[in-house]
């Protein structure tokens, strides 16, 4: 596979091999004709050549972590050259905010055409019904989240509900013991929720965990949903595997419930898999392997754990638009084994630490 034919084939469908992949990535993203701004400047800096020394998926914790330099450099430095000064930007989205100032990312159109795919063909797997309604409960401006699901119910054929959310200022009121004003804010929230699920016809309900619960205490709530929506879609913060199993087959016996889990710094997020075995109360999440992949790793010595050990996850987006490797995340998840042919790992049971680069982690609504 020649340098030329890699570079401008990363983004499509082919039966890439590890090793093919990566390379590829890798002479896109170092290349001084194809990279971006901000890594060709760092790669004068790095104690190995990229394009000759990574080539693995395990390579990758070659890198260091960037991610905190992304809350001040220009965005325009993030772009590769190798669009050419064409790249069709949808915008900068931010971080939550959940440790510190907000990190920023350009998210362009080939990518978030690629993933809504992608995220689209694995809700057709998990049951999610087309030609229905969609309510999502999430945050807008500049949330990559909100973004991706305003687009996905007009992929799939229905019209898309909203109910905002900012939950910056929702953390900011628990961060400073002002919880009577986040718990009033919380009720604002579901009585706009209430208003759009008694009056409309609502097949998909997007909404955090948190938000779920605080539905299950009002029961014209319980009554609706179980009446009129088909897919239960949870993310933005963790649900235990109790709590999971009580609102499916408890509270929501008609209604199946969905997990997804992402950050803004892999520009998207992963599906629930799919599972038939009884009993289970574990939630896996597979990644969009080739281009973003998740590891699992001890907390002190960072190295990966055994299969089924829990461990902090560290997060991998490798695309056309984007290089962003060896993210630590905020979470501690199992290790699972990934589907056959995938990089990375899978995650399962997937829960905040309580302390992150020197911050206590709020998740608030979101």
């Amino acid at each position: 596979m020649s340098k030329a034919v890699a570079t401008a084939d990363l983004d499509t469908d082919r039966n890439w091999t590890e090793s093919e992949f990566i390379s590829a990535a890798m002479e896109w993203h170092f290349s001084p004709a194809t990279g971006s701004p901000f890594w060709l400047e760092r790669a004068g800096s790095l104690e190995f050549d990229p394009r000759r020394d990574v080539r693995t998926h395990a390579d990758l914790r070659l890198f260091p972590n960037v991610v905190n330099e992304l809350r001040e450099i220009p965005l325009e430095d993030l772009i590769p050259r190798g669009y050419h000064g064409q790249a069709d930007v949808i915008g900068s989205y931010d971080s939550g905010g959940t440790t510190g100032a907000p990190k920023r990312v350009a998210l362009l159109a080939d990518w978030f055409e690629r993933s809504l795919a992608w995220k689209s063909g694995r809700m057709d797997e998990l049951g999610f019904p087309t030609g229905a309604n969609w309510l999502t409960v999430a945050p807008s401006g500049p949330h990559i989240f909100g973004r991706l699901m305003a687009e996905l119910p007009r992929m799939r054929g229905g019209i898309g509900f909203t109910v905002d959310l900012d939950p910056r200022w929702v953390r900011k009121c628990l961060s400073e013991g002002r919880a009577q004003e986040a718990e009033r804010y919380a009720e604002h929230v579901v009585d706009q929720v209430a208003s759009i699920l008694i009056q409309q016809d609502i097949g998909v309900l997007v909404a955090t965990p948190p938000l779920l619960e605080r539905m299950t205490a009002r029961d014209e709530l319980i009554d609706a949903i179980n009446t009129k929506v088909k897919v239960i879609m949870w993310g933005g913060a963790h649900m235990d595997p109790d709590t999971r199993y009580i609102l499916q087959h408890e509270i929501f016996p008609n209604v199946a419930l969905r997990g997804q889990y992402g950050s803004t710094m892999i520009l998207g997020g992963s599906m629930e898999r799919a599972t038939s075995e009884p009993g289970d109360r574990s939630c896996v999440f597979d990644s969009f392997s080739p281009y973003t992949t998740f590891s699992v790793v001890d907390p002190v010595s960072h190295l990966d754990v055994a299969e089924g050990a829990r461990g902090q996850v560290v997060m991998h987006h490798l695309s056309k638009s984007l290089l962003l490797p060896n993210n630590l995340e905020r979470d501690m998840a199992t290790r699972v084994a990934a589907p056959p042919g995938a990089l990375g790992v899978s995650v399962a049971d997937v829960a905040p630490v309580s302390m992150f680069e020197d911050s206590t982690v709020i998740e608030g609504v979101y």
